[in-house]
């Protein structure tokens, strides 16, 4: 049965934040939801997040200015990037990371970009599976490097080994 239909697909609001964290938790204090929240009132970024029945169900960021990695600007620039992304696991291969990707790709084009990049880590061949379905091919493979800080303020730093691709959006959607 495909619940895609069922399923809307807008920009993150500020009464939504709560909704969030209780029905997708994220590390960090303020959480992960919270820093694109704050990215998207910045102007530097969008985040949407897919619904269904009223219940946050999967989100993902576009980052206007490109994604922080060194390595990844060297290769791409400022190509706008497309990260965390994420859908409950038990609604996972319904299609919603896709109508998720789908829309940053349609603001994409709506600001006048001409391709989209997301990084996809080495441990994840289902993400990346998807990704090449839908056109996404690999340019350079880089180390994501991000930290949150616990409830008891410590600060953890992880390194991730990822591949970042790109999609030429002046082709046809795959």
């Amino acid at each position: 049965m495909d619940h895609v239909d069922r399923t809307e697909i807008r920009p993150c609001r500020a009464a939504d934040l709560p909704l969030l964290d209780r029905h997708l938790p994220t590390p960090g204090a303020p959480t992960r939801h919270a820093d694109r929240f704050a990215r998207q009132e910045a102007g530097t970024g969008t985040y949407l997040l897919a619904w269904r029945d009223g219940v946050p169900i999967g989100h993902g960021q576009v980052r206007w200015d490109g994604c922080a990695a060194p390595g990844v600007r060297a290769a791409v620039g400022e190509c706008p990037e497309f990260n965390g992304l994420d859908v409950r696991a038990e609604l996972r291969g319904q299609g919603i990371g896709t109508a998720l990707i789908h829309a940053a790709e349609e603001l994409t084009r709506e600001r006048g970009g001409t391709a989209l990049g997301l990084g996809v880590g080495h441990d994840n061949p289902r993400a990346a599976a998807l990704y090449r379905r839908l056109g996404y091919g690999p340019v350079v493979a880089y180390t994501d490097r991000w930290s949150w800080t616990d409830p008891d303020g410590r600060t953890h730093e992880e390194a991730d080994p990822c591949t970042f691709l790109v999609r030429d959006l002046t082709t046809p959607d795959a």
